[in-house]
């Protein structure tokens, strides 16, 4: 064997071992974060840090270039491969040796450093951050890199994906069920998990309380008679309106009354104690309330429709609840939302949301212009209906069970399956 064929298997081991470092730095870099890596500070704090400033940088200084080293490693050991197996043997062994070399690189130089680091994320990124990190100051590289990437932009329309890679509201679901199912998280975390996702896109019409069971003080009550409508509805605040609800002046906290109060004050007006009250249209997201409630500390607004009427409110309590789900105190005396009766059918509040009801698995009822099961039973009514009243649509039976007022309150809704199985109406 010559010096050059000596060389060149020498060189061809090398860069075998290149191409499983440089692959393992890949997935470790990539399955971890800035938060991750700053977790591991308490064990490694230099490394953590060193690993941290190497995740906060972009893809075309870390991704990119590594991606292509790997490339141009990989080529290059099989080139070297193939150039001695050809001078060195025959050409049906030469042919062996090729392919051998390439199980040898698939199984050596990708899927086990790729499993290794997949299984030690982090005892992997921080052995690797200093040589990777100190390799991908090289400019050669990270220049040649990002020429391909711009060549890569022209070929493909676009531009690349500068914010990407993306990943839907639906496959995060689907991850997170799998990791229920494979009890890595438990169902909880998940529902939190899609409550966090559908939280960015809900308006605040979808968790508001509607005008219509909105309690106001009128602005010229005294201090003693709204204390004790509050004392009885048990709210710290309450809108004050002014003609009629849509003229909301302010709003009265609870603590400012009981103050007054002790203060010899319970025969004076509301009005001269109210505060400002905060004003948003029903279509806002309820993600940016959330924020601006959190930088202008005020807990309670008041929804406004496109015609500038009142719609009705909304307080920080609805918000957080729209994430976590209901809190209820012990002070609280609540009909359930829903409620299953024995024959299969469900007896619901039509407040709620018709995405809501179907979520639970067992309802499919239509969706349109309208957001709550007592919207549904109007639209398909076209008019108020009465206590007693039933329709039918999609294949259920709508009973409206309970009115107040022109509002719908309680739904008993069955399969028409169902009812007709059992001979009748099922209640």
């Amino acid at each position: 064997m010559s010096a050059f064929e000596t060389l060149a298997s020498i060189a061809a081991v090398v860069l075998l071992l290149f191409v499983a470092v440089t692959v393992a730095a890949e997935e470790a870099f990539g399955r971890s974060s800035k938060a991750r890596a700053a977790s591991l500070t308490d064990d490694e704090p230099r490394r953590a840090a060193r690993l941290e400033r190497l995740l906060s940088l972009p893809d075309d200084t870390v991704r990119n270039p590594l991606r292509l080293l790997v490339v141009m490693a990989q080529l290059l050991q099989s080139a070297l491969v193939a150039i001695l197996a050809v001078g060195l043997l025959a050409p049906p062994w030469s042919s062996l040796v090729i392919a051998v070399n390439l199980v040898v690189v698939f199984v050596l130089g990708e899927a086990v450093p790729r499993t290794l680091a997949i299984v030690n994320v982090d005892r992997v990124a921080l052995f690797l951050v200093r040589p990777i990190g100190l390799l991908l100051r090289i400019a050669p590289i990270r220049l040649l890199a990002r020429t391909l990437i711009g060549l890569t932009n022209v070929i493909v329309p676009g531009r690349g994906l500068r914010q990407g890679p993306f990943a839907l509201p639906e496959e995060l679901i689907a991850l997170a069920d799998a990791a229920v199912e494979d009890e890595v998280i438990e169902p909880a975390e998940r529902d939190l998990i899609e409550s966090v996702i559908e939280f960015g896109g809900t308006v605040v019409r979808e968790v508001m309380v509607p005008r219509t069971d909105m309690i106001t003080l009128e602005r010229n009550v005294t201090v003693e008679d709204a204390l004790e409508i509050s004392s009885v509805v048990g709210f710290s605040r309450v809108p004050v309106v002014g003609e009629n609800i849509d003229d909301v002046v302010g709003l009265a906290y609870v603590k400012d009354l009981i103050r007054a109060e002790l203060d010899g004050n319970a025969g004076h007006a509301v009005e001269r104690l109210m505060r400002h009250a905060h004003f948003v249209p029903e279509t806002k997201k309820v993600a940016e309330l959330l924020k601006e409630m959190q930088h202008d500390k005020f807990h309670m607004a008041i929804v406004v429709d496109e015609y500038g009427g009142v719609a009705g409110l909304v307080t920080l309590e609805d918000l957080i609840e729209e994430l976590v789900g209901e809190i209820v105190d012990e002070y609280d005396v609540e009909e359930a939302l829903v409620e299953r009766l024995v024959d299969g059918s469900l007896r619901v509040d039509a407040r709620i949301l018709i995405d809501e009801i179907n979520d639970l698995g067992t309802l499919a009822l239509p969706e349109g212009d309208w957001d709550t099961v007592g919207g549904l039973v109007f639209d398909v009514f076209g008019r108020v209906p009465g206590s007693g009243d039933v329709c039918e649509v999609d294949g259920y039976r709508l009973k409206v069970e309970r009115v107040h007022g022109r509002r719908i309150t309680r739904v008993l809704v069955t399969r028409l399956q169902t009812a007709e199985n059992e001979g009748g109406e099922t209640e």
